[in-house]
């Protein structure tokens, strides 16, 4: 005769009693939390998003081009117009000197890398040293700058490679380059204010001089210009973020 054994399995997170109490005494591990599956949210459709600036925003050039013949702009005079706009300045960012990060150079590449560049390019140069925290805080500002302004060239050199016995304590140290001479210079993280941040720092920047260039500008390369592009940005970071935290209360 078969021998048959027979498993019983209870409702998932159900306990004895038996149970209970020896987990009071410590002879179990705590019960395990129920499952609780993740809320589902189906995929959005393409064709169901809205059609804005923000959606024309997010395409590359190449998703712009093939829009030209899409029906979804033949009735929307004014998305069409910005899609033309928005391709043209995508084009004119591709012929500008494009960098997008912070590269670290040394004594001898200094003069190739920062004085010798050309005059339209703005050269925002960090002194630093490994293992100081401040130093840590203001790169993640100027990582985050380069990425954003990928026309504006950020490098970074070790300070004493730059400047002989150059004190730690004045670390970090930012020069600003144009043309091969210092525009402006800013000495330890507390030239940027108590709060270091990426908007704060991209402020000081371009207090007297348009120094960061995201390469979308055309030809207004003013200060003022500048500025406000900047200004721009953190509202529309400033949004997002309270978008993403409205978005996490309504989901609990």
């Amino acid at each position: 005769m078969a021998d048959y054994h027979f498993v019983y399995k209870d409702l998932e997170g159900a306990s004895t009693q038996w149970d209970d109490i020896q987990r009071k005494l410590g002879n179990l591990p705590e019960k395990p939390p129920p499952f609780k599956p993740a809320k589902f949210t189906p995929a959005q459709d393409e064709a169901s998003l809205p059609k804005d600036k923000s959606w024309i925003d997010e395409k590359s050039e190449q998703d712009l081009e093939d829009l030209e013949d899409n029906p979804d702009l033949d009735d929307d005079r004014f998305l069409e117009e910005y899609r033309k706009k928005r391709l043209a300045e995508l084009r004119e960012a591709a012929k500008v000197a494009r960098f997008g990060s912070v590269v670290p150079i040394s004594g001898s590449d200094f003069v190739r890398e920062v004085s010798q560049v050309p005059p339209d390019v703005w050269v925002v140069v960090i002194l630093y040293k490994e293992g100081i925290a401040e130093c840590g805080v203001l790169m993640q500002c100027m990582e985050d700058l380069a990425t954003k302004y990928p026309a504006t060239k950020f490098v970074k050199i070790i300070s004493t490679d730059c400047i002989p016995n150059y004190p730690d304590r004045n670390v970090p140290t930012v020069l600003v380059y144009n043309s091969g001479n210092v525009k402006a210079n800013y000495v330890g993280l507390q030239s940027f204010g108590r709060r270091c941040t990426p908007e704060g720092v991209a402020l000081l920047l371009c207090q007297s001089d348009p120094v960061l260039n995201d390469g979308l500008s055309g030809n207004d390369r003013s200060r003022q210009a500048v500025i406000d592009g900047v200004r721009r940005r953190f509202i529309e970071k400033v949004v997002t973020e309270h978008e993403d935290v409205d978005d996490g209360s309504s989901s609990d």
